[in-house]
Order: C-alpha cells, then structure tokens, then sequence
C-alpha cells in the first residue's frame, strides 16, 4: 500500500518511542495522523509536533487495555477524517516483577496493554478498512514472541501477538480481502520501555515490587537499550513494510539468527538452552554469578 498524502494512520503508544517514530514517519509521507496514548500530557506535546509537520492531526487518551477505549478511539478518528488507512497496534509495557511469587496484577496490566491492546485495537478497526476498501495493520511484537527469555509475561504477550497477526494475515489473505499484515519483532530499540511502570494503573492497585536480583540484569538491558538502534530507523523499515506488502518486520538479523537456533533445538527435542548469550548483553554466566552474588548465593558447581 501505497503511503501518500490524503490516507490516514492510528498510532498508539504515540506519545513516545517507536509510536512516536511512526507518527512521524507517516506525517512525513504527508498522511494525516490519528495519536493514542495513556500519556496526556505526553501525548499533547507529540500531536503538537506531528502538526508541525504539516499534518492534520488528532490526539485520543486511549487505554488500549479497554475495549470500550480503543472503540472510541476508532469511532473518533473515522469522525474526524472518514476512513483509516493504516493501524498501528504499538502500545506497550514490562513489568518486572516477579513471575511467580508476586501478585497476579503484573500479568495483568502487561497482559491487558500487550496482548488486548492488539485484540482491541484490531477488532475496532478491521470493520472499517474492509468497509472503506481496505489498509493495513502494524501490530508491534518483539524478538520476545519469538525467542522467550526476556521475562514470561512480556514473552508470553508478544508471542501472542505474533500468533494474532498471523492468523490475521492469514484470514485476510484466505479470504482475498484488501488488507495488510505486518508484524514488527524488534530487538533492542532505543525508547522508555523501561520505565513503563510511570503508567501503572491504580485500578490495579499497588504497584509490585522488582523480583530480587531484576536491578541487575536491568542495569545491562538499560545499557543495551541506550547504545540501540533508533526509533526513527524502526519506523523506515515499518513504512517500507506497509509499502511492499511485507508481514515481518525484524531490526537485527543477529536476533533472528537466536530464533533460528532455537527452532532448530525445537526440531532435535532438546530442552531449552538457559546459557544463550543475547546480543548487547554480557554473557549469561556473568549475569548469573552477578545474580548469585547480590542475593548472597554461591553458584552450585
């Protein structure tokens, strides 16, 4: 699909990082621009410099966890500008807490905003590009759907949505119908997804402590993040993707090669491999002696 002025794109997650990057690049092409974010404040100050790209603009708060929300949010931009043209499922958060001794509401929120964001988000829309003729989905995964390791209830959300987009791609195609799939699994990117915890919601009451021993390999995937690949450079492969029809969208091909590997085991039985060496990252029998260390442990032999 073709990104020219006159189409229209909802971004969430706008306010900041990758969602930003896209809005931008989008405005840039001239489409008008539809920006989603739980952020007020935030969101404000981004729709203010999408306009002065020369844009028309429109800034929605959206909790995309609520589906009443993200409905809202699809009714108001299709008010504003009569159709849509390409979707951005973008938003997102981690928790680190932990797992499996903490409470249950971390899953929750990163469930809620991850995995029902995409489900939200494409549920409100595809009415509509089917209706106006069709457009195309982004809905933003991670490595993480398809190499866990990061953290469960972050993996566990993004390799739903991996599976989400695929069966959508998958619909849509089967059926011949005029829209688009892609999904973006970046690998380290340089946004605030660390500090997602800003947005933690008091419905669900108090926010988690850290797992023990998460300060130290945060320490390390702040630093990855930091020396990363700009959000700015992820938004020109995502709009080269909606142009050539492409449905994955990847960052790093050293990242796709872990995947590969991993596959690979799959298809010789093997159990999974807890000593992989992530790209950015110090080898994991380093942050394992770290670990060790602050909690007061000796590795076993």
């Amino acid at each position: 699909m073709e990104l020219t002025a006159g189409k229209v794109a909802v971004v969430t997650g706008a306010a900041s990082g990758i969602g930003f990057a896209l809005a931008s690049r989008f405005a840039r092409a001239g489409l008008d621009v539809v920006l989603a974010d739980i952020e007020v404040p935030a969101l404000a100050a981004a729709e203010h410099k999408i306009a002065d790209l020369g844009v028309n603009t429109l800034a929605v708060p959206t909790d995309v966890s609520d589906e009443a929300a993200v409905q809202a949010l699809a009714a108001a931009a299709v008010e504003r500008f009569g159709a849509v043209h390409v979707v951005c499922n973008n938003a997102g958060v981690e928790s680190d807490a932990d797992p499996w001794f903490g409470p249950v509401s971390a899953w929750k929120w990163v469930l809620g905003v991850n995995l029902w964001g995409v489900i939200h988000g494409i549920r409100a829309f595809l009415p509509h590009l089917l209706g106006q003729g069709g457009g195309h989905f982004v809905n933003t995964a991670s490595i993480a759907g398809l190499y866990p390791g990061f953290a469960p209830s972050y993996d566990a959300s993004k390799h739903a949505v991996v599976a989400i987009s695929e069966g959508l791609y998958n619909s849509m195609s089967l059926a011949g119908l005029p829209v688009g799939v892609s999904v973006l699994c970046p690998g380290w990117v340089r946004t605030s997804i660390m500090d997602a915890s800003r947005n933690w919601p008091a419905s669900l009451g108090e926010q988690p402590p850290p797992s023990l021993g998460s300060e130290v390999v945060s320490k390390y995937v702040r630093r990855a993040i930091d020396e990363a690949m700009r959000p700015a450079a992820v938004a020109d492969l995502v709009a080269d993707a909606v142009v050539e029809g492409r449905f994955w969208v990847f960052t790093e091909q050293s990242f796709v090669d872990l995947v590969v590997r991993r596959w690979q085991r799959v298809a010789e039985r093997a159990n999974p491999d807890r000593g992989v060496d992530l790209p950015g990252m110090p080898p994991s029998a380093q942050l394992r002696e770290e670990v060790l260390a602050l909690l007061g442990l000796v590795s076993p032999e």
